[in-house]
């Protein structure tokens, strides 16, 4: 059975998660982009596992939440006529949250942006934190009303930052150009959050970050995912990068080793450890003969 080289799999993981294309890796890499993609599936699975079970007890105090867009193979509108749209096509929000401390990722989905979605969300936050009553932020989307209230019921300091937006950009700029901002107002939902902490400065900076490190959130270009899978791949990759192996520069550590969960700063190497060894395929089936 054919193997990659191991040196040739970190260069490729290395240039995914600093935002290089899939076919810009294949051509750097010299390798088809069928297999930029099965490395890509394969450590993004083996990611989003080693997530779920070791990100969990996090001793945060401040959290805030926010969901980012991006589509996968059209956008929403053209879904209906795009041909051989697969399932998952459409409009995409990876729902994200932080700690305000330790800038931990704790809990993402990939997924659309509704009740359903924010429930599953919060039920995941809640269950990987630990410790006193937190405080969290999130912006003034309304699923989140029903959800943190559902899900935490009175063990939370809970506000929303609500954000107000003029009017678009007129012409050519409408494209191009957010809606000037006009203000904002924090809004206390839930116990007795200190107003003077209430803030998604951080997790909209992360948002930022997902931008320069996945292609896939570029706007205005053809880099976007084709499959919810890839995508769902990509990002767990993303997150598994950016608490574990990516040192930040005002902690001078990684999130996961300021929340205690790492001892050391990992490797791209480590990363494809978690990935369980491939096995053998056969190549057809022994087939005795028999004599007449």
């Amino acid at each position: 059975m054919n193997t990659l080289p191991i040196d040739k799999k970190v260069k490729i993981l290395q240039m995914l998660v600093e935002g290089m294309s899939m076919r810009a890796v294949s051509r750097v890499a010299d390798v088809s982009i069928n297999t930029v993609t099965k490395v890509l599936c394969e450590t993004g699975r083996a990611c989003a596992d080693y997530h779920d079970a070791h990100v969990r007890g996090v001793k945060a105090k401040r959290i805030e939440c926010d969901e980012i867009w991006s589509f996968c193979y059209a956008k929403q509108k053209n879904v209906a006529t795009a041909t051989t749209a697969p399932e998952g096509a459409g409009d995409t929000w990876t729902w994200t949250a932080i700690d305000a401390d330790s800038k931990l990722i704790i809990s993402y989905l990939v997924g659309g942006r509704d009740v359903e979605y924010a429930t599953e969300f919060m039920q995941d936050v809640k269950d990987r934190i630990t410790g006193t009553t937190v405080q969290l932020t999130t912006d003034g989307l309304k699923a989140y009303l029903v959800t943190v209230d559902k899900t935490f019921r009175w063990n939370v300091n809970y506000a929303q930052l609500v954000k107000a937006y003029g009017n678009a950009p007129d012409g050519f700029k409408a494209r191009y150009s957010p809606a000037e901002w006009m203000g904002s107002k924090k809004v206390t939902i839930t116990g007795r959050p200190d107003l003077d902490k209430v803030s998604t400065s951080f997790v909209e900076r992360q948002n930022l970050t997902m931008r320069m490190h996945m292609r896939r959130f570029t706007r205005l270009t053809n880099g976007f995912s084709k499959k919810i899978e890839n995508h769902a791949n990509a990002v767990a990759l993303h997150f598994m990068f950016y608490n574990f192996c990516k040192i930040h520069k005002t902690l001078r550590v990684t999130p996961a080793m300021e929340s205690g969960i790492a001892n050391h700063v990992w490797s791209i190497e480590e990363l494809l450890n978690l990935v369980s060894a491939p096995v053998a395929k056969k190549r057809g089936a022994y087939k005795p003969q028999i004599s007449n």
